[in-house]
């Protein structure tokens, strides 16, 4: 779904290019701004189906893949929330709804619309990662962002921590990432999107972690 500036230039009839979804990061803006092609996307539309898969990737590792050993449950857990956006409102409810304290973060939302929403705001990011087992991450992959999911930030959660990813894989510092793993046996990881280091991640630390085939969080019927 790479809508680069060679694709752009061969298309001398290209008007407009929508992003099924709320990223637009895979769209070269520069090269469609030089051509005049507008590009827009639908933030929002697929916040539904993404927040239920960040909690069915959840279950299915607490679960150990349903293979019949004993798992862990979601109730009694923290949740922290990392982007309050759609898919965060979303994953609030949900969170909720299973029992979960729900705690958020969010520079850009209003300290007043979380509380209001029952859920605890966070101001420093580095608390909400103190404080969470679980962390859903709903950030965009941008200059500020990429890699800043280090291992500070991995390395402060509680025992029994889950880095949950349906954003970009950019934004987590991989060797950061690999060495929490090393360090804690009880840190775990799973995402919509495979990180460039999976083939270490499967070859030690099998059990821990849980990546999708591809990027699939929008694909629902609905």
């Amino acid at each position: 779904d790479i809508i680069d500036k060679d694709i752009i230039d061969a298309s001398d009839k290209l008007k407009i290019v929508v992003r099924a979804g709320a990223g637009y990061d895979n769209v070269d803006l520069v090269a469609a701004t030089s051509k005049g092609v507008v590009v827009m996307n639908t933030p929002g539309q697929n916040a539904n189906a993404v927040a239920e898969l960040a909690v069915g990737m959840m279950i299915y590792l607490n679960r150990n893949g349903y293979d019949g050993s004993s798992g862990i449950e979601l109730r009694g857990k923290k949740l922290g929330i990392h982007g309050y956006g759609n898919i965060g409102k979303i994953l609030a409810l949900i969170g909720k709804g299973l029992g979960m304290k729900v705690y958020a973060h969010d520079p850009f939302i209003d300290k007043i619309i979380i509380e209001n929403d029952g859920v605890v705001c966070e101001e420093d990011v580095k608390n909400l990662y103190q404080k969470c087992q679980y962390v859903s991450v709903n950030i965009p992959a941008n200059s500020k962002t990429k890699n800043s999911l280090n291992y500070e930030l991995l390395s402060s959660m509680p025992d029994g921590a889950t880095l949950v990813n349906t954003a970009r894989k950019e934004i987590v510092d991989e060797a950061g990432l690999l060495k929490v793993f090393a360090e804690r046996t009880d840190f775990r990881y799973v995402s919509d999107v495979a990180p460039d280091c999976s083939p270490e991640l499967e070859s030690k630390f099998k059990g821990r972690y849980f990546f999708t085939p591809k990027k699939m969080g929008a694909q629902t019927a609905e």
